[in-house]
């Protein structure tokens, strides 16, 4: 091996070494030839010899030598750096690279030199001179940065093979200059800021420079003194920044190209480039003034001195420059601190004063002398400042436990925060103190009797107080949060009531005095009410009262005891008032005469009544209201104490008087009629039968009644009141949907949406089109759009213009597979039209237009021309064909003869056409009937030229006949005197037309003419239906029609705003593999065939794409052209870094359209020269701004992780990542990467711990190359939910001024593309007054809506919420937030105020909503816009969408609970909060309130069936003569079927693609069950949003993104959704047969089949959707394997790592697992909720005829004997089983023996003696069963007692048997529908296309042929 010295004697790592490496390699194979990828295996602690083993691969082939010695150089220092391989991976990765090595070293000499040193001595001269020394000033930065890398390894490893007085002076020089120079080269992002010599265009742009130089001046600031007494030189502020305050080089070198493209993209706006030189300082204050607002706004809060002092001098702009370079190197790496804005106010405030301090000290000022100061180390604001608080962040995510404990236990990121928004942050001091309250933990606590440390990721610490706001467990924040609208609608229902039950007594019932007193009884409920209210606010926000402020305390304090007063001074002045009556009419005229005797109760209702007087003052003036909520003055914030909590956000958030009358018009109209219908509909008629009920007098019952005297039987008054009552609370919701519909409905029709929605529709509007174009995409300031109105050079430039963009459209269309090679030839616009007359439209316009004006030429009788003409002329498009036609043949014609005198010829023809049409004699000088012949001889010609030819000879003479033959026909049979025209032109008789120009064939221009008008003249069928692709068409539409929707104009690209894309990624797919590709189901179908069946047009057009030789697929590899081609239609990373890098195109076409002289427009985008040095410059010039304005990352969190991962398909994952970076070079991947790091600790012992770096990285030459690398103070994933903190590490390298948030299950199209710009100027576009938006929302096209008919529904829904729903939203009702993606953010804005989203663990869990919750609440301002679309994937299977709406709906659940949504429904007005609630928490209440009518119904009437007062007061002779109490039950059986929830969806279709589709569609969704989906998925959003206010329990739900073709098992759908529905399920059958069994004999059928149609449907939506939309679910052999799969998981013991799916027992206890973490609360509600199974024991037995009438409670006591006799003997026999069941079989079955004569003993007496009956039998069934299983949830609830006395083992066996009855009880109709072979037909064809139809039975026919044949051999 090679030595240190040079030569063979010294081996490098030690003897020992290679002996002690024995063990089995697991991170590489060293038998792997693929020496690629070692230097990308390195483990972490190795990392930094990584760059050593890059090099080696890189010059392997150059010399194989030198690149042995570069490995044996890395192993050496990985061997000084690790000597005992205790590194993760280390001892294994050792291993590998010395059995290389030795392999290595036999196979490799050296090639230039007689030995090793020489040799490397001699390739790094070498090396020099041919890389260095010549490419210096012709090789690209990027790749000069390559060579010097290279440069500097090989150096360092000459130095090791070298000894140092053998290295010769020329090699030494060679070093110093690599060194001297190494820092101008180095890998960069966007900005080579150090290059030399060949500098990117991007560097020549006048605004860079600018921007550069204002950061490079350095002048006036003081220096650095090194430790060796020298000066340190700054470079740049920001350099100077990192000098004096410690800041990281990576963050610093980050923040340095941040701050340079911001001053420049901001800067150059609307500037003059003449004149160009220096940056504006009005922009500079500008940018300040939007980072800084944020600060100021804090610092007027706390009533600080703002540190942000510019005097106006000199100085100003460096010391501008300096705050924001400061603000942004702490937001660069502040890492989770980002999410605590008010926090980074806080550092920014005490840096920027010492900074300050620093500039201005005295000492300078005394002197004159510049101040020297010491440097701080790299990393001393990331240990000193970063870090602790880090700590502190860390402490308090563990005692989250996984989103376990309760949010009162722990204080998460807003709690830490709002700890800055009082001056006890200044607490902390400067530099922080360690020791303040803030930062002190205690190492362990206490668990129960143990002690736990923090090492075993337990929480730590003393408890601390939470701030401001506890986000408790409970219901009751519902009415906290809304408290006015539920007072509202309770105030309103008690008025309505009691107007109602006096309206029989009088007609004007309103002026009744008695009614009207009764009616202000309402002051009272709002008495009670609002002492609620202060109730909750105490009791809810206990926990935080130790943080709170005295004032604080004191203010709920008041308000208790005020409220406490109103409850007690309320009921006493009314009572006292009754006694005194008064007519209203008097009360108004002497009120206040003699207010002594007058009653007290109105006095004290105008006192109490005065504030919200008051209210309602101020809300008719939001202005006024805005500045003083808004209003820092002392003053006005002590007048404003009692009116708002004392908080930094959300005060003033009022809009302006418009939006305010729109959204106040809104809902008081829905109010109004919704308390309207809610009077005449649900109270009004229920009022007689209620009466009547109550006088009705029910003297026995048919059980024990505990309350024989009870009167006016309010048992049965409740029973039908409340679910009328639910109905009234929920049925805002309705009302919401339907005036939401009908609004949106107009909004959108007035935003000129789905205008153009049909081709037809398309064809009749595209000669506008151009225009429309023109006016919004194109950039043209007003002025000169005025002065060239008119200019026909200027017209045909637009439509040069435009038919770049369209053509780029239609190509993207074609790549994408959408459309074949012909449509897209029909749809293409030529670039130039300057040499024919006319516009030239596309040829799919113009299709059959020549054929047919041949046909009328052909049989036109008459002959005159006119009428001809005339004909042709009516219909534009054809007059356009047959003149673009003969212009452009005759330049075919004439541009392919070479002979002067045959051009003569056809020039003479031509002009004999021209003159014969301007004397109107064209058909007296021409036949018509030649005319079919001559285009059939042109269609021979064109087919000739468009072929491609072998033998030019042959070809030329074929073109040259054919030509003949033309020419022939046209002198011969299409003109009267043609051959005077030829003989002219022949006076020497030579052979005519026999010399062709064959080299014009190869022009594209010529080509595109030759094709074109081919098309024209044999294209006969219309192409009404081009394309056929229906995606196609919809995008080709929705682009045309939103070029006529309202949309800001287009500025040019160097003056747009510069934007960035961000998209998180973590572990889905990149790219499918080819085995995903080709894997088949149990039914044989592979993912590859499926999209085949799903897509057969563009699975065709794909063919024909890689089989065109023109496109050169022929060498590329078809398995990966097939796995890309399946990703594209997947939900792939992939298919979004294609769609998003549209951006990039779009830009670098309009940069073309921007700066491109008129020639080279005219010549085409594709079709221009790039070796002209103009077409060059105007290339780089593009792609420079294309790179200045647009910036793609995607956060890839464990790309590190994958790169070093030895599971195939992470390290798939990896390779395809990186083949995303190197075939798209701007993409950046920005990934969190986790290394270990050897350290000294406090005892000086070296050990080794984790750290962590964000990390950007963008592809190279074949590997990823590193960019930044940042320290961070630990895992950032860890602290919060994942997806916000992996945005967060990221966003630090993005760019610009806007931010779109873009999921990784979405595309983008190049046409939506080009309008990104003008979306981006709505940020500058003021909106009501001065206020710019925050949140720019943009609207989705859901693309998985073919996948399947599930998937059809999700996207009908979800295309209805992101287009009508969130229009309305925006606008009227000012209430959209950001829901998802694509919105775009104002990125100043967002990183000023904690980031895109909000990342506390749980209760953050829709991380999405709460950016925009914290963006209104910080006065944003959120706007909708529909001329722009994104495209969206959504869940396409029945288990992936439940998981989705699971997820969403804990969401919800959590969103509840949280301090945003209080704060949002306290400080919005009253319309706006209502509009707030019902879009968002309060549609989940009001899903679940709708199943808990049900509920509620179902078990009135249980109870008034059971009782027999149901049967007893039907019999009543008024009641059945009335019908009243029939129209009491059916009333709310209308609102059980919630069909109006689809009035969204029908109206966005209606509107988009007409109402005769939207029926359509409505009915199609019908017949393929939608309403089951959508009454299932009901089912799944009231229990997961139910049971996360009971009991938490949320947390992110993966999906899945993939195609699901497969077929779920029984056992499988019974997991997910045994809890949320099917127990349900079965319970309300249940309940529906006691209600039919038990109420049969007295009630018509027809009424139970109206009240319970709904209900039934309801069950059986809920019981077997999952097996009617589970793919092959009624196929019988399934159906057997299912069975089979079900017992087997039913019967398997669980334990400790047994998974759910392997074990019944596994899943049993992980399926009642929240119950072990709720509080008492939880458990006892869930107690109680459980004891209402004990009902239908209670009823029924009094029912059993063996208790023979007897009505005493001893029967329903005996029956709890009978119950726990039956338990005690099922613990027997359980007990026995187990004792018994192996050794003593014989003894076990004697038992079983006794057991069961004792049984039919004890039956057989029953039957004789006591009377028992078999309808007994079934009904004691019916009462038991529910009785056990309210025992099972009582046991789960109390689950640690029973497991303290050992019941906890029968209760599961309980359970189990349970389980296995309901079990079978779902899974027998499965098996029955399964008996019948067509119903597995039936339901393929329900779930998927007639295609994937067709397709699943040719393969199931194929797979039997495949068993035949190999049973048969």
């Amino acid at each position: 091996m090679a030595s240190s010295s040079g030569t063979k004697d010294d081996l490098g790592p030690p003897r020992s070494l290679s002996k002690r490496l024995t063990r089995a390699l697991t991170v590489m194979d060293p038998s792997d030839e693929n020496s690629a990828v070692d230097s990308e295996l390195v483990p972490s602690s190795l990392a930094f010899i990584a760059p050593i083993l890059r090099v080696a691969n890189e010059i392997e082939e150059d010399n194989p030598r030198v690149a042995y010695l570069c490995r044996f150089h890395a192993l050496e220092q990985a061997h000084k750096a690790d000597r005992t391989s205790s590194g993760r991976g280390v001892r294994q990765f050792k291993t590998y690279l010395l059995h290389r090595l030795e392999k290595e070293e036999a196979e490799t000499t050296p090639k230039l030199a007689s030995n090793d040193p020489r040799e490397i001595q001699k390739y790094y001269q070498l090396f020099y001179e041919h890389n260095i020394k010549r490419g210096e000033h012709t090789k690209t930065p990027e790749e000069m940065a390559k060579i010097y890398q290279i440069a500097t390894v090989l150096y360092d490893v000459l130095r090791t093979v070298v000894p140092a007085t053998k290295v010769d002076s020329e090699t030494q020089r060679y070093a110093k200059d690599v060194r001297e120079k190494k820092e101008q080269y180095e890998h960069f992002n966007i900005l080579p800021l150090h290059a030399i010599g060949v500098k990117p265009a991007i560097m020549e742009l006048p605004e860079i420079i600018a921007a550069l130089q204002a950061i490079r001046y350095v002048d006036y600031l003081p220096t650095f003194q090194m430790p060796e007494e020298r000066e340190r030189p700054v470079n740049d502020i920001l350099e100077w920044l990192a000098l004096r305050f410690g800041f990281q080089k990576g963050n610093v070198a980050n923040q340095r190209e941040h701050l340079i493209l911001l001053l420049a993209n901001m800067d150059i706006r609307n500037k003059n480039l003449q004149t160009y030189a220096h940056l504006d300082g009005k922009m500079i204050q500008d940018l300040m003034d939007r980072i800084f607002k944020n600060y100021q706004s804090w610092c007027k809060y706390l009533h600080l001195k703002q540190h942000l002092d510019c005097p106006r001098d000199e100085r100003r702009q460096q010391l501008q420059l300096l705050y924001i370079g400061l603000y942004l190197l702490i937001w660069g790496e502040a890492s989770n601190i980002r999410f605590m804005p008010e926090c980074l106010c806080y550092i920014f405030h005490c840096m920027a004063k010492e900074m300050h301090e620093t500039l201005f000290n005295n000492a300078q000022h005394v002197t004159g002398a510049a101040t020297q100061l010491a440097p701080l180390g790299e990393e001393s604001f990331l240990k000193k400042i970063v870090t602790p608080i880090y700590d502190v962040l860390q402490k308090e995510a563990r005692r989250n436990k996984d989103g376990k404990a309760s949010h009162s236990a722990w204080r998460n990121y807003d709690d830490l925060n709002e700890y800055f928004w009082t001056k006890r942050c200044f607490r902390l001091k400067w530099p922080l103190d360690l020791k303040a309250d803030f930062f002190v933990h205690s190492v362990v606590i206490k668990s129960r009797h143990k002690i736990v440390s923090q090492r075993n990721n337990q929480a730590v610490g003393n408890r601390k107080p939470k701030t401001n706001f506890v986000e408790v467990r409970t219901f009751w924040h519902l009415y906290r949060s809304f408290d006015r609208m539920w007072i509202f609608f309770i105030l309103a229902l008690q008025a309505m009531i009691i107007i109602a039950w006096h309206q029989r007594v009088s007609s004007n019932v309103l002026f009744d005095e008695d009614v009207f007193r009764s009616v202000l009884s309402i002051f009272i409920t709002a008495a009670i009410l609002n002492f609620l209210r202060a109730v909750l606010d105490m009791v809810l926000s206990f926990n935080a009262w130790r943080s709170l402020k005295v004032t604080q305390i004191l203010r709920y304090l008041l308000k208790l005891a005020i409220a406490t007063f109103w409850l007690i001074v309320m009921p006493l002045t009314y009572s006292r008032s009754i006694q005194n009556p008064t007519g209203i009419m008097r009360l108004i005229d002497n009120l206040g005469a003699d207010w002594q005797n007058q009653d007290l109760y109105y006095y004290c209702i105008a006192i109490y009544f005065l504030p919200n007087m008051l209210a309602s003052f101020l809300f008719l003036f939001p202005f006024l209201r805005r500045v003083m909520e808004r209003s820092n003055w002392r003053i006005i914030v002590l007048l404003m104490w009692w009116a708002q909590p004392k908080l930094y956000i959300g005060r003033g958030m009022h809009e302006d008087m418009f939006s305010l009358f729109k959204y106040t018009l809104f809902w008081i109209t829905l109010l109004i009629s919704k308390l309207a219908f809610s009077y005449y509909v649900e109270i009004l008629p229920l009022i007689e039968p209620t009466r009547t009920i109550m006088n009705i007098t029910v003297s026995s019952y048919d059980w024990h009644d505990f309350f024989p005297n009870a009167t006016h039987n309010m048992g049965v008054v409740i029973a039908i009141w409340a679910p009328v009552i639910l109905v009234y609370f929920m049925d805002t919701q309705i009302w919401y949907a339907i005036y939401g519909t009908i609004i949106g409905g107009i909004y959108g029709a007035f935003s000129h949406l789905g205008e153009i929605r049909t081709l037809g529709m398309l064809r009749a509007r595209f000669e506008s089109v151009p225009s429309a174009f023109s006016k919004r995409l194109v950039p043209y300031s007003k002025g000169e759009a005025k002065r060239h109105r008119g200019d026909d050079i200027f017209e045909r430039i637009n439509i040069a213009k435009f038919s770049q963009m369209w053509n780029e459209f239609i190509s993207s269309l074609r790549n994408e597979d959408l459309i074949s090679h012909r449509e897209r030839d029909l749809l293409l616009v030529p670039y130039s039209s300057s040499d024919v007359p006319v516009v030239q439209w596309p040829p799919f316009l113009l299709a059959s237009k020549i054929p047919i004006a041949l046909d009328m030429a052909k049989d036109f009788k008459e002959n005159e021309d006119a009428e001809l003409f005339r004909k042709i002329k009516n219909d534009d498009f054809m007059k356009s064909a047959v003149i673009e036609c003969y212009e452009t043949l005759k330049q075919v014609l004439i541009g392919l003869l070479l002979d002067e005198g045959d051009k003569e010829i056809i020039r003479q023809i031509c002009d004999k056409v021209d003159s014969s049409i301007q004397d109107r004699r064209f058909l007296r000088e021409f036949y018509m009937a030649g005319l079919p012949l001559l285009s059939e001889k042109l269609d021979r010609f064109f087919k000739l030229l468009m072929e491609d030819y072998e033998d030019l000879e042959i070809y030329r003479s074929q073109i040259i006949n054919t030509l003949q033959d033309i020419i022939e026909i046209i002198i011969q049979d299409v003109m009267f005197d043609g051959q005077k025209i030829l003989d002219q032109g022949n006076e020497k008789e030579q052979q005519k037309f026999d010399r062709v120009n064959i080299n014009l064939l190869e022009s594209s221009s010529w080509k595109e003419k030759v094709v074109r008008l081919h098309l024209l003249l044999t294209v006969k069928e219309s192409a009404i239906n081009v394309p056929m692709n229906l995606e196609a068409r919809r995008r080709i539409t929705f682009f045309a029609n939103s070029l006529f929707m309202t949309m800001p104009s287009a500025p040019k690209v160097r003056n747009m705003l510069s934007f960035s894309v961000l998209t998180p990624y973590y572990r889905e797919d990149v790219l499918y593999s080819t085995d995903e590709l080709k894997k088949e189901n149990e039914d044989g179908i592979s993912t590859l065939f499926y999209l085949q069946k799903i897509y057969p047009d563009e699975w065709k057009n794909y063919l024909e794409r890689i089989k065109d030789p023109k496109l050169s697929y022929a060498n590329k590899d078809r398995n990966e052209m097939d796995r890309y081609w399946v990703s594209y239609r997947g939900q792939t990373l992939a298919r979004t870094v294609r769609g998003m890098m549209y951006y990039r195109e779009a830009l670098e076409l309009q940069c073309f359209l921007d700066f491109a002289d008129d020639d080279a427009i005219f010549g085409g985008y594709r079709a221009i020269d790039t070796t002209h040095h103009n077409y060059r410059t105007l290339k780089e010039r593009a792609q420079a701004l294309a790179d200045l304005k647009f910036t793609y990352v995607v956060s890839c969190q464990v790309y590190g992780a994958q790169k070093m991962s030895s599971d195939p398909r992470e390290r798939g994952h990896y390779l395809n990542i990186l083949n995303l970076m190197l075939t798209h070079p701007t993409l950046r991947i920005a990934y969190i990467d986790e290394r270990e790091e050897t350290v000294e600790s406090v005892d000086s012992q070296k050990k080794t711990e984790k750290v962590y770096y964000s990390v950007l990285v963008k592809g190279g030459d074949k590997l990823d190359e590193e960019i930044y690398r940042i320290k961070l103070p630990g895992p950032p994933a860890k602290i919060g939910e994942g997806k916000p903190e992996n945005q967060n590490h990221a966003i630090i390298f993005t760019r610009g001024e806007a931010l779109q948030t873009i999921d990784m299950n979405q595309d983008n199209y190049f046409e939506e593309a080009f309008k990104m710009r003008n979306v981006l100027e709505e940020f500058l576009k003021p909106h009501h007054g001065q206020r710019r938006p925050t949140i720019l929302g943009l609207r989705e096209h859901i693309f998985t809506g073919s996948v399947s008919s599930l998937a059809w529904f999700m996207s009908n829904q979800e295309t209805s919420f992101v287009t009508i729903g969130q229009r309305i939203l925006a606008n009227p009702l000012r209430v959209r937030f950001h829901y998802g993606h694509p919105d775009i953010f104002d990125r100043i804005f967002h990183l000023t105020r904690g980031g895109l989203s909000k990342a506390s663990k749980t209760i953050n869990l829709s991380e999405d909503i709460f950016s925009g919750y914290n963006s209104t609440l910080r006065n944003g301002y959120v706007t909708h816009h529909e001329y722009i679309q994104v495209g969206k994937g959504r869940d396409v299977g029945m288990n992936q969408i439940s998981l989705f709406e699971a997820k969403v709906a804990n969401g919800n659940g959590e969103q509840t609970l949280s301090r945003d949504v209080y704060r949002l429904g306290r400080r919005f007005d009253f319309y706006r909060m209502l509009s707030f609630y019902f879009t968002t928490v309060g549609f989940y209440f009001s899903s679940m309130v709708t199943v808990l009518i049900v509920y509620v119904f179902l078990y009135g009437r249980l109870y008034m069936v059971l009782s027999g007062l149901e049967k007893r007061i039907l019999d009543d002779p008024y009641i059945r003569q009335s019908k009243a109490l029939e129209e009491a039950l059916a009333t709310q059986s209308l609102f059980q079927l919630g069909l109006l929830l689809v009035l969204p969806m029908v109206m966005e279709i209606g509107l988009e693609r007409g109402f005769r589709t939207a029926i359509g569609d409505l009915i199609i969704m019908q017949l393929q069950l939608a309403s089951v989906f959508f009454t299932f998925q009901l089912g799944t959003k009231a229990h997961y949003y139910g049971r996360t206010l009971l009991h938490g329990g949320s947390k992110y739900r993966a999906t899945g993104r993939g195609f699901v073709v497969f077929h779920a098992k029984f056992a499988d759908n019974y997991r997910m959704y045994s809890r949320s529905h099917f127990v349900k399920g079965l319970e309300l059958l249940l309940l529906l047969i006691i209600y039919e069994v038990y109420g049969h004999s007295y009630r018509s059928s027809s009424l139970y089949f109206f009240i319970t149609f709904s209900m039934w449907f309801l069950v059986a939506s809920w019981l077997f959707a999952p097996f009617v939309f589970n793919p092959s679910g009624f196929d019988w052999q399934k159906t057997v394997d299912d069975w089979t799969d079900w017992k087997k998981w039913m019967g398997n013991r669980g334990g400790i790592g047994i998974a759910q799916d392997k074990s019944w027992e596994s899943w049993w206890n992980g399926e009642h697992e929240h119950l072990k973490y709720t509080n008492i609360r939880g458990r006892v509600l869930e107690i109680i909720l459980a004891s209402r199974f004990f009902i239908y024991q209670y009823g029924i037995v009094y029912r059993l005829k063996i208790s023979h009438g007897r009505k005493e409670i001893m029967v329903y006591g005996l029956s709890w004997f009978v119950m726990l006799t039956v338990l005690l003997v099922l613990k027997m026999v359980s007990m026995g089983r187990r004792k018994f069941g192996t050794d003593f079989q014989l003894m076990f079955r004697i038992l079983k023996a006794l057991l069961f004569l004792g049984f039919a003993s004890v039956m057989t007496v029953l039957f004789v003696v006591a009377g028992l009956a078999i309808s007994d039998i079934f009904a004691a069934t019916l009462a038991f069963l529910p009785t056990g299983w309210a025992l099972i949830l009582i046991a789960q609830a109390c689950a640690p007692c029973l497991k303290g006395i050992g019941l906890w083992e029968s209760v599961m066996e309980l359970s189990r048997a349970y389980e296995a009855i309901m079990g079978l009880v779902i899974f027998m109709p499965v098996v029955v529908l399964s008996w019948f072979p067509f119903m597995s037909e039936f339901q393929t064809r329900l779930l998927f296309n007639q295609a994937f139809s067709r397709g699943l039975q040719i393969s199931m026919i194929l797979s039997g042929r495949k068993e035949e044949k190999s049973s048969a051999s």
